[in-house]
């Protein structure tokens, strides 16, 4: 069956899509299951206080060499920028802009 479904499958689910909608979806919610069972438990409570003791010991050390091997340093030296002055600011302000979008200028009246 899975050999016959790789070969002409998904052709046919695409087809019976398209054709009967209908049956597309009576098939989908056959596939989905009826009940299903969520069970919430708390794994804590089960612990004795060494085990939890243990356990955030574990998480405190776990942190910490994370956070050690994030923490680097970056050496480098600050090197002078020109400041822009006004009438260099000028020119670059004088520079041709591209056009504006007009459908983002518009408000949408959908």
């Amino acid at each position: 069956m899975l050999r016959d479904f790789r070969h002409g499958g998904p052709k046919a689910i695409e087809r019976v899509r398209r054709a009967e909608p209908g049956v597309y979806l009576k098939v989908l919610a056959l596939l989905v299951p009826r009940e299903h069972k969520v069970e919430h438990s708390n794994a804590v409570s089960g612990l004795s206080d060494e085990e939890l003791e243990a356990a955030i010991e574990h998480i405190k050390a776990s942190l910490a060499a994370r956070a050690g091997d994030k923490a680097k340093v970056i050496e480098g030296t600050v090197e002078p920028v020109a400041i822009e002055t006004t009438a260099q600011a000028a020119e670059h302000e004088a520079a041709p802009r591209k056009r504006p979008n007009r459908l983002l200028e518009q408000p949408t009246t959908a």
